[in-house]
Order: C-alpha cells, then sequence, then structure tokens
C-alpha cells in the first residue's frame, strides 16, 4: 500500500511537473515573440538614429547578435528587472517596452496562479485535512479548552483520518451498487477474514451487513458501551483492545476479529456491562 501511494504521488508529481515546463516553455515563446517584434518594428521604420539597434550599433551585426540582444531585452521587460542594456529613448521603442511589461506582468500571474494551483492539487487529500483541522484548532483557541482536551482530540484526529480527509460517503453515494459492494467488501476484507461470525455465512448476507457499517475511532478509556444504557448498535473490533466490565468487576478481554454488544440491538434491552477500550480501537 505505501509502495502504491509513492507510485500515485510521483505519477501526480511527475505530471504537475510536465505542466509547469509546458507554463515555461510557454513563457519563453512569448519571449522570442516579443524579442522579435521589438527587432522587426525598428527595421521597418529603417532603423532610426534613436532607436536600440542604431543606439548601440547594431545594425550591421549578425543575425544571431541581433537576437540575442532582442530576446535579452525581451525577457528584461517582460520580467520587469530593467530596460536591457539602456533605457528605451525613441516613442517605438517606449511603447514597446510597456507591452512588453503588461504582457509579462500577465505571465508572470498566470504562472505563480497555475504553479499553486498544481502544487495544492498534489495531495488534495492531506491538504483538506489540514484545513478541516485549522478550524478544530480556531474552535478549541474560541472556546479555550484545556490543554490535555486539545491534546486527546488532537490525537483522535490522527488516529481516525491519518493525516487525509475524504468525503467517503459522497464518494460511495456516486457509485453504482456493484461498484460500491466491491469496495465496501475489499474494504473490509480483514475484518471479515478475522470474524468467525462471518466465516461460514452467506456472501450476500454479509455484503449486506458490511453496507450497514460505520467506521468509528475510541481512544484509551473511552468507554464505548455503559452498563444500563438502551442498546442501538453492536460493534465489530477491526483493530484494538477493549475489555468487557460487569458488575462483579469481572473483565474480559476482546481483540481483533470479536464483536460485542449483538444481544440488546436485537432485544432493545439495556446493556449488562460496559465496555471500555484499553488501546486505540477502530470499529
Amino acid at each position: 500500500h505505501q509502495w502504491e501511494e509513492i507510485f500515485h504521488m510521483t505519477y501526480d508529481l511527475a505530471s504537475a511537473v510536465v505542466r509547469i515546463v509546458n507554463l515555461i516553455g510557454m513563457m519563453l515563446l512569448l519571449c522570442h515573440w516579443d524579442g522579435c517584434l521589438q527587432f522587426l518594428v525598428p527595421m521597418l521604420q529603417d532603423f532610426p538614429e534613436d532607436c536600440w539597434v542604431s543606439i548601440n550599433h547594431l545594425v550591421y551585426n549578425s543575425w544571431s547578435e541581433l537576437y540575442s540582444f532582442a530576446l535579452f531585452m525581451s525577457m528584461s521587460h517582460m520580467l520587469c528587472i530593467g530596460y536591457g542594456k539602456q533605457a528605451p529613448e525613441s516613442m517605438t521603442d517606449i511603447w514597446l517596452t510597456m507591452l512588453s511589461m503588461i504582457v509579462g506582468a500577465t505571465c508572470y500571474a498566470m504562472f505563480i496562479g497555475h504553479a499553486t494551483a498544481l502544487i495544492q492539487s498534489l495531495d488534495s487529500s492531506r491538504r483538506q485535512y489540514q484545513e478541516k483541522y485549522k478550524q478544530v484548532e480556531q474552535y478549541m483557541s474560541f472556546h479555550k479548552l484545556p490543554g490535555d482536551t486539545r491534546q486527546r482530540i488532537h490525537e483522535y484526529y490522527e488516529h481516525r483520518y491519518q493525516g487525509k480527509m475524504f468525503d467517503e460517503e459522497n464518494i460511495l453515494g456516486e457509485l453504482s451498487e456493484p461498484l460500491k459492494e466491491e469496495i465496501i467488501n475489499f474494504n473490509c476484507r480483514n475484518l471479515v477474514a478475522n470474524m468467525p461470525l462471518f466465516a461460514s455465512a452467506d456472501p450476500n448476507f454479509v455484503t449486506a451487513t458490511l453496507t450497514k457499517l460505520r467506521f468509528e475511532v475510541f481512544q484509551p478509556g473511552d468507554f464505548i458501551i455503559r452498563e444500563g444504557t438502551v442498546g442501538k448498535k453492536m460493534y465489530f473490533i477491526q483493530h484494538g483492545v477493549v475489555s468487557i466490565l460487569t458488575k462483579g468487576n469481572k473483565e474480559t478481554k476482546l481483540s481483533d476479529g470479536s464483536y460485542f454488544g449483538e444481544i440488546c440491538l436485537l432485544t432493545r434491552g439495556r446493556r449488562t456491562a460496559s465496555v471500555r477500550a484499553d488501546t486505540y480501537c477502530r470499529l
């Protein structure tokens, strides 16, 4: 799973790099066109004395030198870092410089915007988690929650979401029923493999049961069930250890693959024992 995640991140990064290279290539092409325009206009005017070509004594120079000077001027103007070798003197050069600056500033803004969007889209689920947790931090700060409560909330989010947040309900809701059932069966394969209840059960029954499950996380010391309350849920332990506490102070441990709370779910009666999480439990 780690290698698969690394592969997807590498693919996304390579795709983003290609798109950024395309943006840089487009900016270089615009610099080329602008450099050609910087030389074309004075050439059509037969190189007046106050144009940059005449001032720098380049009228009879080679095409490669002329192109190099024009490209240098163009990039200086478009990046807004100077006027090239010297400031424009003729009115034509002044207007060409202003045009280059406007085009360059627009391209620069577009490049920064596209690059930022690409970087943010590399791991949208992690970014969504970070944005969500910022809201949680602001909520805790606003209500002035004590430090130990804030730490428990932080640890809960770390174990519950593991640094990534998905709108799983919305994602599954958009899929067809066969695809939805296939994904749920795959996600719960370890639970089914470790659960004796499902070992000899009908596959349709197992699938129907899995589609009704809701994922929950409990921290060490949390009471999942309290004795005397009305039972409306049963729990399957995907990972973790819980203790069953009865009136006689008898304590029973349950771990991965076990389940509890089924009797009161069927009878709608009151809980006859309390259940406490001994470790972080994924139910």
